[in-house]
């Protein structure tokens, strides 16, 4: 249900991105500024992980990001975020919560209307997170089928734990109103280091979401709303 959610939210923006060349052409066309583009600083906030936090339970996070033009379709990025990620399996339960920021660059591979400034991006990011894992139940290991498991119950904090890593991002900015953009992303990134427990792995990360068995790859998606602060035109 959650994959069909976001497959909406793309394809609506996808729409959105395709009719607002045509739904503004007139303005554009009128406007004699139009050709000079905005360069200034973009700030705004994940609003998928705000809906998360108000519709999991086992979730709670918010995300900050930023990005400035220094070139004509070139950005500077970044998102700074904390996250809380219940996990839980057969044998264990557990909490990991903590901040991270990511940083890096997008390239605007969209060649807009006069007037408009939209984006089709792809980018890289390099990812750093610290955080805590909880351990809120865990069942001793038995092969032992007599007896009923043994579920302990007790709390477990392993903390200071880092993790970093790089990703590859694509999605698509819509400016819905002046200065206003409304955001879909996903992304693909890569482990490359990390601090883990001494007698298990780092199941979810901060930044990163959850990792996977023998392998060090991780997914991601984003959908934002954020604010552009125009410095100048040129």
């Amino acid at each position: 249900m959650k994959h069909k959610h976001i497959s909406t939210y793309f394809f609506s923006l996808a729409f959105l991105f395709l009719a607002s060349p045509l739904l503004s052409q007139e303005t554009t066309v009128q406007d004699s500024l139009a050709t000079r583009e905005k360069f200034g600083l973009r700030v705004g906030t994940d609003l998928s992980k705000l809906a998360r936090t108000a519709f999991e339970d086992d979730y709670s996070g918010f995300e900050i990001l930023g990005d400035y033009r220094v070139y004509k379709n070139y950005y500077a990025a970044a998102e700074l975020g904390n996250e809380s990620i219940g996990y839980q399996e057969d044998n264990i339960k557990l909490t990991s919560s903590g901040s991270y920021i990511k940083f890096g660059a997008d390239y605007n591979a969209y060649e807009n209307w006069t007037g408009m400034q939209n984006l089709i991006f792809v980018g890289a990011r390099y990812g750093f997170a610290t955080f805590t894992q909880d351990v809120d139940e865990y069942r001793i290991y038995t092969t032992n089928t007599f007896f009923e498991p043994d579920v302990r119950t007790d709390n477990i904090e392993y903390s200071g734990l880092t993790a970093n890593w790089i990703e590859l991002i694509a999605g698509i900015k819509v400016e819905v109103l002046n200065n206003l953009y409304l955001s879909v992303n996903v992304q693909l990134k890569r482990r490359l280091f990390q601090t883990a427990p001494d007698n298990f792995d780092n199941l979810a990360i901060p930044g990163f979401n959850r990792t996977y068995d023998d392998s060090n790859i991780g997914v991601g998606y984003g959908y934002t709303i954020s604010y552009l602060i125009p410095f100048y035109k040129k």
